[in-house]
């Protein structure tokens, strides 16, 4: 899946996500967060000029989160979702447009046109595009505190790569 970059300063470019590398990391229980820059969101509105779906940002070196991301292909029969590497140019630059720093790879983003979801609220907002049962199964996690949720989401993504391990190249 290749998306085209938006014209930004001085830079005119196409990414194919299949490909990227990305140095040993260790992840940690706060992410990264940056005020959004109006002109990020302006630069990147033209991924959604053609296709209004959301946009899955996801580790893409991550085993369980390579996993979840079929696991989301399987149960969205409309194909309502597409998918990025966090480590890809394009997914940098929509971290960006999310208020992040383009190399914190600490948790999945569901980009949309108007906003941006993070740690367990992507996760229940990505429910909400799939097939039955769900939506409705996020509709109740919603009242799990969002801070319950996010401590366990934290818990998760901090030892994701020791539980589940890492390959060595994006996938999808």
């Amino acid at each position: 899946m290749a998306l085209q970059l938006p014209p930004l300063p001085g830079r005119a470019m196409r990414f194919n996500s299949s490909v990227c590398s990305l140095p040993a990391r260790k992840s940690s229980t706060f992410a990264t967060l940056s005020q959004p820059r109006s002109d990020w969101v302006e630069a990147t509105n033209s991924f959604f000029d053609q296709d209004k779906r959301p946009i899955m940002l996801f580790d893409g070196v991550c085993n369980l989160c390579n996993g979840g991301v079929k696991f989301v292909r399987d149960n969205d029969r409309n194909k309502t979702i597409r998918y990025e590497p966090l480590q890809s140019e394009t997914g940098k630059i929509l971290l960006r447009r999310s208020g992040r720093a383009p190399d914190d790879i600490s948790s999945v983003v569901l980009v949309e046109k108007e906003r941006s979801y993070i740690k367990s609220e992507a996760v229940l907002k990505i429910m909400e595009y799939i097939d039955l049962p769900f939506p409705q199964l996020a509709i109740l996690l919603q009242f799990v505190p969002l801070f319950i949720r996010d401590f366990v989401y934290d818990n998760v993504a901090n030892n994701r790569y020791l539980i589940f391990g890492r390959s060595e190249s994006c996938e999808i």
